[in-house]
C-alpha cells in the first residue's frame, strides 16, 4: 500500500528537508507540499492524502486550526506533527495525532513513525472492511480525525500504554509497567524508569478494559498490576493476600478478599 502524504511547513528548508527523507521510503509518496494552513486545507482538499506531516508555528493560523477543520471531513488524513517545539507535545497528542518529530528529524525516528502511521491505516481500512459487512450506517462516516484513536480502542485492546514524561508522551509496551494506581484525579503507572502519569486516562476500569489482552489484574478499587511482575504473595488478615511485585522498591499491594479466588485462578491455582 502506497502512503499519500502532504509536508505542510512554512520553512522551505524544512520542507525540502522531509520531502528528501521521505523519498527513501519505498511506499510513501509526496501528493504536493504547503506553507500556510489555507494553502494546506486546499490541497487537502484537492490531494485527499492519506497523511499530512504539519508544523505548529507558522505564519497566519497554526498546524492546530488546521486540524480542527479536519474534524468536519468525512474521511480526514492522519496527522503527524513536525516541529521544533516541544512545549505542544501534550497537546498535540490531545487532538490525537499519530506521532510528533522535533526537528532536526532524523531518519531513524522518522521510521518509527510511518511505522505508526502504517498500522493506524490498517486499523481503518479493517473498519470499513467490516462496515461493508453490517447492515449499520459505515463506520467511516462516524470517524473523525480527532475520534479515530478512540475508535479503534473500541475494537481491539490497548497495545502500548501512553505516559507523560518531559512534555512528551513516551509508548510502553505493557510488560515495561509493574502496576497502575489512581492516586487523586490521575493514573499513575510504575515503570521500569519509574513512576509516570497516565496520558488521557482518567479512569481505571476504562483502562482495565482496555488492557484486557494483557496480564493485568485488578487487585482494588485504585490498583491494577501486571501479573507478570507479581514476585511472591502470602496470605494475609481476613482473607486478604499480600503481593510483592518486581519493581526496583519490591511495592507491597494487597488484594482485597472478594478478589482472592480470581488472583488464584489467573495463576492456575485453582
Amino acid at each position: 500500500m502506497t502512503i499519500r502524504c502532504i509536508v505542510v511547513d512554512d520553512e522551505p528548508p524544512a520542507r525540502d528537508e522531509m520531502v528528501y527523507l521521505l523519498s527513501r521510503f519505498a511506499d510513501v509518496q509526496v501528493a504536493g507540499t504547503a506553507d500556510s494552513a489555507e494553502q494546506a486545507l486546499a490541497l487537502i482538499a484537492q490531494q485527499k492524502p492519506d497523511l499530512v506531516f504539519l508544523d505548529i508555528q507558522m505564519y497566519g493560523h497554526n498546524g492546530f486550526y488546521v486540524v480542527e477543520q479536519l474534524l468536519d471531513y468525512p474521511e480526514p488524513p492522519l496527522v503527524v506533527f513536525a516541529t521544533a517545539y516541544d512545549q505542544y507535545a501534550i497537546r498535540a497528542f490531545d487532538e490525537n495525532a499519530v506521532d510528533y518529530l522535533l526537528k532536526p528529524i532524523e531518519e531513524k525516528r522518522l521510521a518509527k513513525s510511518l511505522d505508526r502511521v502504517r498500522e493506524a491505516l490498517a486499523a481503518r481500512t479493517e473498519q470499513e472492511q467490516d462496515s461493508r459487512t453490517q447492515t449499520a450506517p459505515p463506520l467511516h462516516d462516524d470517524i473523525r480525525l480527532g475520534r479515530l484513536l478512540e475508535q479503534m480502542g473500541r475494537r481491539t485492546v490497548l497495545t502500548r500504554v501512553a505516559v507523560e514524561r518531559g512534555g512528551r508522551i513516551v509508548l510502553l509496551q505493557p510488560d515495561e509497567v509493574f502496576f497502575i494506581q489512581a492516586q487523586g484525579k490521575r493514573i499513575w503507572a510504575h515503570t521500569t524508569e519509574g513512576m509516570a502519569p497516565c496520558h488521557g486516562v482518567t479512569n481505571l476500569q476504562k483502562l482495565e478494559e482496555k488492557l484486557a489482552g494483557h496480564d493485568f489484574f485488578r487487585a482494588t478499587r485504585g490498583e491494577l498490576i501486571n501479573m507478570q511482575h507479581v514476585r511472591e504473595f502470602s496470605p494475609w488478615m481476613h482473607g486478604k493476600y499480600n503481593i510483592v511485585m518486581s519493581d526496583p522498591g519490591q511495592t507491597e499491594i494487597t488484594v482485597n478478599r472478594s478478589r482472592v479466588k480470581d488472583f488464584k485462578e489467573r495463576l492456575g491455582l485453582v
